[in-house]
C-alpha cells in the first residue's frame, strides 16, 4: 500500500511537472505569436511605405519628363530668338557702316564741336575722310 501511495504521489508530481512544462510552452507560444503578429504589422507597414515611395518616384519621373519637354521647348524658343537677334545685329552693323549713317554721325559730331580726330576714331574712318565729309556739307 505504501508502495502504491508512493507511486501515486510520484505520478501526481510527474503530471504537475508536465502540466508546468505545457503551460511554459503555451506562454512561449503566445509570446512568439505576439512577436509574429508584430512582425507582420511591421511588414505590412513597410510594404505600404514601399508602395508610397514607388508612387512618389513615378510622380517625380513624370514631373522630370514634363520639365525636360518644357526645357526643350524653351531651348528652341531661345535659339529662335538668338537667330533673330543675330540677324538684327547684322542689320544694325550694316546700317552703322552705311555711308549715310557715318555722314550723319560726323555732321552731328561736328555740330557739337567734336574734333575730326575724335570723329575719325568713333567712325573708324581716316581723318582725311572725315574732313572731306565736313567740307562737302
Amino acid at each position: 500500500m505504501v508502495f502504491s501511495n508512493l507511486l501515486l504521489i510520484l505520478f501526481s508530481i510527474t503530471e504537475l511537472v508536465l502540466l508546468g512544462v505545457v503551460i511554459f510552452f503555451f506562454l512561449k507560444l503566445k509570446k512568439s505569436e505576439g512577436l509574429l503578429l508584430k512582425i507582420q504589422a511591421n511588414q505590412d507597414d513597410f510594404i505600404n511605405k514601399l508602395r508610397f515611395n514607388a508612387q512618389i518616384e513615378q510622380e517625380l519621373i513624370q514631373t522630370f519628363e514634363l520639365r525636360q519637354e518644357e526645357l526643350m521647348k524653351l531651348n528652341e524658343a531661345l535659339e529662335q530668338k538668338s537667330r533673330e537677334l543675330k540677324r538684327l545685329l547684322d542689320q544694325a552693323h550694316e546700317y552703322s557702316r552705311s555711308p549715310q549713317f557715318l555722314r550723319q554721325i560726323i555732321l552731328a559730331g561736328h555740330a557739337r564741336g567734336e574734333s575730326p580726330q575724335d570723329l575719325a576714331r568713333a567712325t573708324g574712318l581716316s581723318v582725311d575722310e572725315v574732313e572731306i565729309i565736313i567740307d562737302r556739307s
